[in-house]
């Protein structure tokens, strides 16, 4: 069943004499429960894909659909993790998750809002820092407890736009890991952003590269992951066709920068004044110098040879 569909989605961005296309002709869909990767360049478009999908930005041509319902707007059904954390810094770890809670579920007891949010608090594993604040967690602490928040609040579609970017290679794949556990056990439908082949790979059931183009960005053919699930990263180099995949994701993208690269052609004139000779002997000092000499004045000479 099909909860999201983009048609023929166009997006630019400046004033009207000077439109800038950031992406063309977005052909999408998403069913319920996959797990899609969106994978390209940064500069791409991916991010303003993800808030078109979220209902932060509208469509100048096409049209975005959720349940076949044009979006319109930003609703909790459609949860975003941004690659910032976007943590309240006043509050503690479970009052930035109550916050989407209480907001969410107002007519929930106290107790069982505060259950809700103990719980998704523990399955980003944070349940020891839950009375902490922002500043006292590490980048990857601060990504968890943003991802807790956003599936606190019970989203239909979760939308990952590059959460993990600014994070180190360590914590990074650790949190790789538990998002993907989170989404085996929860099976919500997922789209994440990244411009990273090999998490594309490790988590998404679809990879779909953003292929730049000198009129705007649009969406290439979609590249199936037919690797078993729960995925072993340290298994992965070995597993059949991983390579080829990782192979085919990575030239998708290189032949699409290279189309994309713009051509320019110049017309180059050879300047008019002509060395002058350092090795010839000088009669005049510098004020009294004659003026340079032209390729215009020259005199061409012709001579004629008879062959022997």
């Amino acid at each position: 069943m099909s909860i999201l569909e983009l048609t023929a989605v166009s997006k630019s961005f400046g004033r009207a004499h000077e439109r800038n296309t950031v992406l063309r002709d977005i052909n999408l869909t998403v069913q319920q429960g996959d797990f899609v990767s969106i994978i390209g360049y940064s500069g791409s478009g991916k991010s303003t894909l993800i808030n078109l999908i979220a209902g932060l930005l509208k469509p100048d041509i096409g049209t975005a659909r959720m349940d076949g319902e044009t979006i319109a707007g930003p609703v909790p059904e459609r949860g975003i993790v941004f690659q910032n954390s976007s943590l309240l810094p006043w509050l503690t770890v479970t009052e930035n998750v109550r916050l989407a809670v209480d907001q969410i579920f107002p007519d929930l007891s106290e107790k069982d809002r505060a259950d809700r949010a103990a719980e998704y608090i523990d399955m980003v594993k944070l349940t020891p820092a839950s009375g902490k604040l922002p500043r006292e967690l590490s980048g990857g602490m601060r990504q968890r407890v943003s991802v807790a928040r956003t599936l606190a609040a019970n989203p239909r579609v979760l939308l990952l736009d590059e959460p993990l970017s600014a994070l180190d290679a360590l914590t990074r794949a650790t949190l790789q890991d538990e998002i993907a556990d989170i989404w085996q056990k929860n099976r919500t439908t997922v789209i994440w952003i990244t411009n990273d082949p090999d998490e594309a790979l490790l988590v998404a059931d679809r990879v779909i590269p953003l292929l730049p183009g000198r009129e705007g960005s649009t969406l290439g053919d979609e590249i199936p992951v037919n690797i078993p699930r729960p995925r072993d990263r340290r298994e992965l180099l070995q597993t059949p066709g991983f390579k080829d995949l990782k192979l085919n994701i990575i030239n998708t993208l290189l032949d699409a920068k290279k189309d994309s690269a713009p051509t320019i052609s110049k017309k180059l004139a050879i300047p008019d004044i002509l060395p002058e000779d350092l090795g010839k002997i000088r009669n005049h000092s510098f004020f009294d110098r004659p003026d340079p000499r032209r390729r215009s004045q020259l005199v061409r000479d012709e001579m004629k040879v008879e062959a022997s």
